[in-house]
């Protein structure tokens, strides 16, 4: 029976096997999501409640609305940082009326750019700035959590007058606190090395609440979730946003806005990435603004794609949207059920358990690439990291923004991709990819020779990382068509490599690998393939698949590539009709004169 055309489509042949594997997911993710909301509530500066209503009618209507079937809406850490930032700052109002007006006023906008079709926005924000950003979060955390972790009084400031003010009143340690902070980080730990699908979160978090209640541990001075704001189990309730405070939050709302679309965007593509699934940006922005604005109408706080219960989601086999439906449900059946004794867990165990969380976003191997990559990405991300050390958050991702347009400006050139085909002369030619047609025996155009299972594409521009977007989209079309079994990327006219589009070429070839394909890069120039190599790009595509330039011959790296290409598919199944066997590779063309030259170009 044939589905209504509004029903997402990962939905339109849901059946009893889906549902299983959705509720289990969605159980893992909702366990996880618990602990989660407090602690990251903790972060925010709000009360922790405000963290769990952020995981449920939320996380409900961003999974319902978005394009990616995997992606799990709520709080997270950077996000959370941002909001705390902004919470710190003496605004005006309480923290739960800021919080809630900062998700209304952030809806507010990526709604409007949802509509508006403004999904490149992300394109122009490096990766470079957002790692710096994500490593200055990390830091930020784990400083933030020091007093926690010792049951000692925090205070507010920069980072280096926060880490002074704790040393100096070590002398007060808990070490009651203290102990179930490191308990807490070792147990998180074990179960990650021992037992990596294990719920160690939860379990660790639950340890925690039981040995303070077999103990009586809160009546002895230990401190606990209710010490800041009781946990009250009920709905979420009703709640509307601060009118007046919405002036004074702008410069905020807006930087939320823009940390949430790009992180969430990264999440969904890096996940798009594995699963083959194809993304709509614009109906991810909208998705995310209905998610923040349902958060700002039930006591929440902005939300965006968590990378955490993402990635568990789809590892725990959570195959469409329901799942993250599902988790949102839970998280609200849990609200009900232990809601006063998640008021008993220690603030010590949350503390230690953002430890945890802040090591996890300090990427080692990233930030080498970063540093061992141009001057360019290099000062994007030190600039942001120092930003998020030296300035009100919000100031540090406006500096980063800045970086990323004026390294755009600098080096912005428009991406050019085009078909590579052989003509009635036998010579190379490229053609549009707009004007390549598909017929009942593949794709044709009158007066030029395709082959079905060797796809030629010429990129020529700057692939950097405001093209890296439009790049995607071109390897996505491509790889969508089945019959393709090789694709042969000739780069000889591209330039301004960087790491974001260096990602963009390891993912390609990470998903040919997976379902049986090759990706081969062509035309380099020495400085170009050394830089890929360091990136780690020809160990994603194989060895001997990135082939340089030949200086003396104009088509002579193409011409090898085709060679290992048909290698690898086979004369026989390309079969005398394609137009590569025997005439591209005769040599012929590795000598070409420049009159076939500017015809292939």
């Amino acid at each position: 029976m044939s589905r209504p055309a509004w029903i997402p489509e990962d939905l339109r042949s849901y059946d009893r096997a889906s549902f299983v594997h959705d509720l289990s997911s969605a159980t893992a993710v909702a366990f996880l999501a618990i602990p989660q909301g407090i602690a990251y509530a903790l972060i925010a500066g709000i009360p922790p409640v405000m963290g769990l209503y952020a995981a449920t009618l939320p996380t409900i209507v961003g999974s319902l609305f978005r394009s990616s079937r995997h992606v799990i809406t709520g709080p997270t850490n950077a996000v959370s940082l941002l909001v705390g930032a902004a919470i710190a700052q003496d605004l005006g109002g309480d923290p739960a009326s800021i919080a809630i007006t900062l998700a209304f006023m952030v809806a507010l906008i990526q709604l409007a750019a949802g509509s508006l079709r403004l999904g490149i926005i992300v394109d122009y924000v490096s990766g470079p700035v957002v790692l710096g950003y994500i490593t200055g979060a990390g830091t930020l955390i784990a400083v933030g959590q020091l007093p926690n972790l010792t049951g000692t009084e925090g205070t507010l400031g920069y980072i280096g007058h926060r880490i002074h003010f704790w040393v100096s009143g070590l002398g007060e340690t808990d070490p009651v606190a203290l102990a179930m902070a490191l308990g807490t980080i070792a147990v998180i730990l074990a179960f990650r090395r021992l037992h990596p699908r294990a719920p160690g979160v939860i379990l660790a978090t639950g340890l925690a609440l039981a040995l303070t209640v077999a103990f009586d541990l809160n009546e002895s001075g230990l401190r606990v979730v209710q010490d800041l704001s009781p946990i009250t189990a009920q709905l979420p309730p009703l709640s509307l946003p601060s009118f007046s405070l919405m002036a004074i939050l702008v410069p905020h709302a807006f930087a939320v806005a823009l940390l949430s679309m790009v992180e969430s965007t990264s999440v969904a593509r890096s996940i798009a990435s594995r699963s083959g699934q194809r993304l709509n940006i614009s109906r991810e922005f909208i998705g995310e603004g209905l998610a923040n604005l349902t958060a700002s109408l039930v006591g929440g706080y902005p939300t965006t794609g968590s990378l955490s219960r993402s990635a568990l989601n789809e590892r725990e086999g959570g195959r469409t949207r329901l799942a993250g439906i599902y988790s949102g449900f839970l998280v609200i059946l849990g609200l009900l059920i232990a809601g006063r004794w998640l008021n008993l867990v220690p603030i010590a165990a949350l503390g230690g358990l953002l430890m945890v969380v802040a090591a996890g976003l300090v990427h080692r191997d990233q930030i080498r690439r970063v540093l061992n990559s141009h001057s360019g990405d290099r000062v994007a991300f030190l600039g942001t990291l120092l930003g998020t050390w030296f300035l009100h958050l919000d100031q540090a991702i406006y500096l980063g923004v800045g970086i990323s347009l004026i390294l755009f400006l600098r080096r912005a050139r428009m991406l050019r991709a085009r078909d590579l085909v052989v003509d009635q002369r036998g010579l190379p030619r490229e053609v549009a990819i707009s004007r390549r047609q598909e017929g009942p025996d593949g794709f044709h155009q009158p007066g030029l020779r395709y082959c079905n299972e060797i796809h030629v594409l010429s990129l020529s521009g700057a692939l950097f990382f405001g093209a890296a977007g439009e790049l995607q989209n071109v390897l996505d079309d491509v790889l969508a068509q089945p019959r393709i079994q090789v694709l042969v990327l000739r780069i000889r006219w591209s330039h301004s490599f960087d790491m974001t589009t260096a990602d963009v070429l390891v993912q390609a070839a990470r998903r040919c690998r997976e379902s049986g394909r090759y990706l081969l890069l062509v035309g380099s120039s020495v400085r170009a393939t050394r830089y890929l190599k360091r990136m780690g790009v020809e160990a994603a595509v194989g060895e001997g698949h990135l082939l340089a330039r030949q200086p003396e011959l104009w088509f002579g790296a193409l011409a090898q590539a085709i060679e290992r290409a048909l290698g690898i598919v086979g004369e026989h199944r390309c079969g005398q009709e394609c137009p590569w066997v025997g005439s591209f590779t005769s040599g012929d063309l590795g000598t070409s004169r420049p009159a076939a030259a500017r015809d292939a170009r």
